[in-house]
């Protein structure tokens, strides 16, 4: 690549792809999210604390790059940001590769799921599996977080040095289509992400150890399937790689043709002679006046509201599917980039061509934006109603007596952290084939690996009584596609106003101030939003959770929701966002209405 090919045009695609990449290999973590749960025993808000981890440096960080970015060669610190970003993805495989193979309760490993009169493990001690189990947990942590922290580092100049080098060399009424065409590639980063989480799922975890096919006794849909979550996070760090080399080649400035801001780069360059010392100085002046100024901070404000709700969705969309509708992880994960996603680039793609093709304002942007906003959240107000029944599970949300009044299952002796779910042949749900009272199982013909019923089972009414493995089947699966319909629908709606409010943030601040409040507004949303939004939705998650796996006495990740509850209060958390954020969009098209107009990108421009 020489100086001579490296356009405006080409910078757009490099970075789009590097934007591709970075949010494919953030999506990609976020669809294994309950795949780590289940493997390591994590609670959704651990979960969700450690998936947006990597916002605290980016937070510490990305003001003072953003304030320093004129002074710096913007490219060349994209390129390694991305660099990092791939250190980050391979650190995150760390935990498969130093851990043991992943076991799980199984009466072909040992009989502990069956029932057993003759013994007594009321309260059993911790044995060297479960000791070991909570071992690994001590290293996941560290090595996870550490690797977080490190893509927050990388991730930091990628977007508020990109959309400025974008703008500042773009041309005359090109801004916003070249930034909408940014966002609308790189937004497909998270729908790639989504579909090889659902492709590398579907092989089994330790498939790098046992090899291809060898584990025979589970199969996708059974709760105590792991997949290969670690594959993935291997691929994307080539992905990473790959589009970081491209920016080392990129000038600090475009040639004086590509640069129609000649005037504002003749500034920034006098502005190159000052001082540290006296950038230092002007800082607190400079945030003071960003942090004054109302049609900023209520902007950002409004889209810390709206980012929210993208985090809850991005993080445990399909963990909702899932417990809803009981979808396997590598289906979900396949709805959500094959559904919802591609229509979130849709919906930024139509905001792009309304910016080119509309002349808005500063007053019209707030109120095109509340109209359109209003009808994507009216559109989640049927998602209340769609879903499923909690499942009746013995010992959880259904209980049944014997004949002293004690559970039925009292005398089995089963082990605390047993989970193996069956279904009676009486339709109720049972954690294990102990706590059906099973205490005698044949195997399957077509395969001596996998059980075919659990015989015998005195908690289980009739002269037949029998479970069958897995959990017992679902009452509604047919909600499951008009679900996600109505999700990706409302995304996509929502969606159009992206470009636009974005473009009003920068049109809203001083030429010098740009980078700057860039950075300040991804502070914001950072701090405001994609740093406390997964762990507050994993936290309402929780909150519903009726039934805890359990170690040496230690709560674990959850085994049984309370369906409604679950739904309500992440459907519901995502409408108070929504609302929340339309409120500030209201006041601020009125406080427009007192303030300067500002026309955005009215002039006609050549495509790409």
């Amino acid at each position: 690549m020489t100086r001579m090919t490296c356009t405006i045009k080409l910078f757009v695609l490099c970075h789009g792809l590097l934007q591709l990449s970075q949010l494919l290999c953030s999506a990609y973590f976020k669809s294994i999210i309950t795949t780590i749960e289940r493997r390591y025993g994590l609670s959704s808000y651990s979960a969700g604390s450690l998936s947006s981890l990597n916002e605290v440096s980016n937070s510490v960080l990305i003001v003072f790059v953003s304030y320093f970015g004129n002074q710096v060669h913007r490219p060349r610190l994209i390129g390694i940001g991305g660099l990092l970003m791939a250190v980050s993805a391979t650190m995150l495989t760390l935990p498969h590769f130093l851990s043991q193979p992943y076991k799980y309760n199984s009466v072909l490993h040992n009989h502990r799921d069956l029932c057993n009169l003759h013994i007594n493990v009321s309260d059993p001690s911790c044995d060297q599996e479960e000791t070991r189990h909570l071992t690994e947990n001590h290293y996941l942590w560290p090595l996870m977080a550490s690797a977080q922290l490190l893509f927050g580092v990388g991730s930091v100049p990628i977007q508020p040095f990109g959309l400025s080098y974008i703008d500042d060399f773009a041309g005359p009424g090109n801004s916003a289509l070249y930034i909408a065409i940014l966002f609308s590639v790189s937004v497909f980063g998270p729908a790639v992400g989504y579909l090889l989480g659902s492709v590398v799922l579907q092989f089994y975890v330790d498939v790098d150890r046992i090899g291809l096919g060898a584990e025979q006794e589970l199969h996708q849909g059974d709760p105590r399937w792991v997949g290969a979550w670690w594959m993935g996070l291997l691929i994307t760090t080539g992905f990473l790689l790959v589009t970081s080399v491209p920016y080392f080649f990129f000038p600090r400035t475009m040639p004086a043709k590509h640069n129609v801001m000649r005037n504002k780069s003749d500034m920034d360059d006098k502005k190159l002679d000052r001082s540290l010392l006296d950038r230092l100085k002007l800082f607190p002046r400079m945030l003071s006046h960003l942090l004054l100024n109302p049609l900023f901070l209520m902007l950002v404000l409004a889209q810390c509201c709206f980012s929210s709700v993208i985090a809850g969705l991005s993080t445990f969309l399909n963990k909702f599917l899932e417990q809803q509708f009981s979808a396997s992880t590598a289906y979900s994960s396949l709805l959500v980039g094959a559904l919802n996603l591609p229509a979130v680039a849709l919906g930024m793609l139509m905001g792009g061509v309304i910016m080119k093709r509309v002349g808005l304002t500063l007053k019209t942007i707030p109120r095109f934006s509340v109209l359109v906003l209003t009808a994507s959240t009216l559109l989640c107000v049927p998602l209340f109603f769609m879903g499923c029944q909690t499942h009746n599970v013995t010992g959880v949300n259904h209980f049944q007596f014997g004949q002293q009044g004690s559970l039925c299952y009292t005398n089995c002796s089963c082990v605390r952290s047993a989970f193996n779910p069956v279904c009676g042949s009486d339709a109720v749900e049972y954690i294990s084939p102990c706590h059906a009272g099973c205490t005698n199982f044949t195997k399957d013909l077509n395969n001596t690996y996998r059980v075919q019923l659990y015989t015998q089972c005195m908690c289980i009414p009739g002269n037949q009584s029998h479970a069958q493995p897995g959990p017992c089947p679902n009452s509604c699966p047919h909600f499951l596609v008009p679900a996600i319909l109505v999700i990706s629908l409302a995304a996509l709606i929502a969606s159009i106003t992206h470009n636009p409010l974005y473009m009003m943030v920068l049109r809203s601040v001083a030429s010098e101030e740009k980078s700057f409040a860039i950075g300040i507004q991804f502070l914001l949303m950072r701090l405001l939003a994609w740093l406390p939004a997964p762990a507050l939705f994993g936290m309402a998650i929780d909150k519903s959770c009726i039934w805890w796996k359990q170690i040496c006495g230690k709560n674990f990740s959850c085994g049984y929701y309370d369906n409604i509850l679950l739904r309500n209060r992440y459907i519901g958390l995502q409408v108070s966002y929504k609302v929340m954020g339309i409120i500030l969009l209201m006041i601020l098209s009125w406080k427009a209405q007192r303030t300067q107009e500002y026309c955005l990108e009215k002039d006609h421009c050549d495509p790409i």
